[in-house]
């Protein structure tokens, strides 16, 4: 059962000029990391203090003007701290895994080697298996490595990859906080995930071929490749994502469920070698950065969901495939889990005013109103899971991790797109036709 500690709507109209704060927040999350250099700097001074002070705004007025906003903000922290703890401990546990790969990367192996990476993040998290993947992934390539190596692994392990459970991406978690239950995705969305993954790992085959081909041959170039070899350091870390994995199971009451996912991070932390942590790179900064920005995005989004609820059917969204590219649209350009939240907010409001009868029962009550459209219109909670997942590949600035493996590639001297490039060369022409022909045939 998700957790949820109250079920909190208000009875009067939201301001639209409340959401303001919401797209302020959105806009400089997207536009900062594109700034020049001493703007940039700046915003990564004071990135905490905006955050926290345009959400604290919002949360203010919600306790001072807004019948029954206390009981909104109240749900709001509590369901932000169930997110962070999930996204935290993962990126902890993860953290002290580290994978050792000798040998080059053949075409084939670079396919297996993703593949395992896009079933990997529906266990651990896209930004896990990102985080524990992607120096590998280097290291195998060193020899050829191109830009195309690294938007590869975005689009798969960093997003894509990771839409069949709960923990493998945020916004999909937000959904199951909200009432969808841990096995529904992987039940409604298994085949159009195959049939994604398998298409855009054909596509990095064709790419990886090539460049195996032109690949330099000097003196002993003849001579027989030197096996792979595979070794993982910090195998306790395997039991904790279990206990984590196990705790998502757990009844939400007391905060049982949290209290395991931060007792499996801190023993994590405490005994995991330090050498593993030195060879992975491991810091707090990108934890720190998604929990300061998440508090802020949680917070502003109240009014952009309490306006859906009650104005989200004038859109005139009464198909799945609305619902996957404009979400999908959403996500690619600012973060998914807002995005996912807003649209399927949305689908609730959509469905209830085309059948008021059957949602009659479960108005104000957030997990019941997910529940009853799961059984009215699941294409609408396909569309919007979706949606946020595949398209947070298109940009760097679509999901958490894609920022992170760029970092982290550039920091280890492979070429890496810039911002429109990325988009240009491989999203737009590439990514974009296989997500749309995936949104046809199965939406």
């Amino acid at each position: 059962m998700p957790y949820s500690l109250i079920f909190a709507s208000v009875s009067v109209d939201i301001p639209l000029w409340l959401i303001a704060p919401f797209g302020l927040l959105l806009l400089l999350i997207a536009v900062m990391p594109l700034a020049p250099a001493a703007v940039k700097h700046g915003w990564e001074k004071f990135y905490p203090l905006v955050s926290i002070g345009l959400g604290a705004a919002v949360a203010a007025y919600y306790l001072a003007r807004i019948p029954g906003g206390a009981a909104v903000v109240v749900h709001m922290a509590v369901e932000y701290f169930s997110f962070i703890c999930l996204i935290g401990s993962l990126f902890v546990v993860a953290g002290g895994i580290h994978l050792t790969v000798r040998g080059g990367g053949s075409p084939l192996a670079n396919v297996v080697f993703l593949a395992v990476g896009a079933v990997l993040a529906n266990f651990v998290g896209t930004t896990g298996a990102s985080m524990v993947l992607i120096r590998p992934w280097l290291r195998m390539n060193r020899d050829r490595i191109g830009a195309y190596h690294v938007v590869f692994f975005i689009f798969i392990v960093s997003n894509i990859g990771g839409a069949l459970t709960p923990i493998a991406d945020p916004p999909l978690f937000l959904g199951y906080l909200r009432g969808v239950p841990f096995f529904w995705l992987a039940g409604h969305v298994a085949g159009q995930w195959l049939v994604t993954v398998g298409a855009i790992l054909a596509v990095f085959y064709v790419f990886d071929l090539r460049g195996f081909r032109r690949q330099p041959r000097g003196p002993g170039a003849d001579r027989a490749p030197q096996p792979e070899t595979w070794r993982c350091d910090g195998l306790v870390n395997i039991l904790f994502l279990l206990a984590i994995i196990g705790a998502v199971f757990l009844p939400g009451k007391l905060f049982v469920r949290e209290a395991v996912m931060l007792a499996s991070a801190v023993a994590s932390w405490f005994l995991t070698p330090r050498r593993i942590h030195r060879e992975n790179a491991f810091s707090f900064g990108p934890i720190k950065e998604v929990a300061f920005l998440f508090i802020g995005i949680f917070a502003t989004m109240m009014p952009a969901l309490g306006y859906l609820e009650r104005h989200g059917q004038e859109l005139g969204f009464t198909r799945a495939q609305h619902y996957y590219f404009a979400c999908g649209a959403l996500s690619a350009v600012l973060d998914n889990a807002p995005a996912y939240v807003n649209f399927l907010q949305l689908a609730q409001t959509t469905a209830a005013a085309a059948q008021p009868a059957a949602f009659a029962a479960v108005q104000g009550n957030p997990v019941g109103m997910v529940g009853v459209l799961l059984g009215q219109q699941p294409l609408y909670v396909v569309g919007v899971s979706l949606g946020a997942v595949f398209f947070g590949a298109m940009t760097y600035i679509g999901n958490g991790p894609n920022f992170m493996v760029k970092s982290i590639a550039q920091e280890a001297g492979a070429p890496c797109p810039g911002f429109f490039g990325y988009i240009g060369k491989y999203s737009l022409p590439i990514l974009l036709p296989i997500l749309a022909l995936s949104g046809w045939l199965f939406l």
